[in-house]
């Protein structure tokens, strides 16, 4: 019995090992994408930029959070949890920042659509 235990905690451990990696390979995908995607914008001028980037880094972090919190299931010793929890609060407080950000950049967007109809 005991060794069954331990070859599921051994599969539990690579299966979450495995999703976490292609998690945060998601996350950086993500960015990026998003990172190639502004900069031709910023070639052609538009003025979403901003806003494009500030959306692709949140759903980067999104996808980045969900690796750190997958990874808690596996995780062993208060100290390692206390990393992660740390991690999880400053990803967290960042996402915070740019949904704000996001929020204000979409009313900037639509005062200057309203100021100038041909802009949009």
């Amino acid at each position: 019995m005991h060794s069954t235990i331990k070859l599921l905690e051994v599969i539990l451990t690579n299966i979450v090992e495995i999703c976490t990696i292609i998690l945060e390979l998601f996350g950086v995908a993500i960015l990026v994408f998003t990172a190639v995607k502004c900069f031709w914008y910023w070639m052609k001028r538009d003025c979403r930029i901003r806003l494009d980037l500030a959306q692709g880094i949140a759903l980067s972090l999104e996808f980045k959070m969900g690796s750190e919190v997958l990874r808690t299931v596996i995780v062993r010793e208060w100290g390692e949890l206390g990393i992660l929890g740390v991690i999880i609060l400053l990803r967290s407080i960042l996402t915070f920042l740019i949904h704000w950000e996001i929020k204000h950049e979409e009313k900037a967007l639509a005062l200057d659509s309203e100021k100038d109809p041909k802009s949009s």
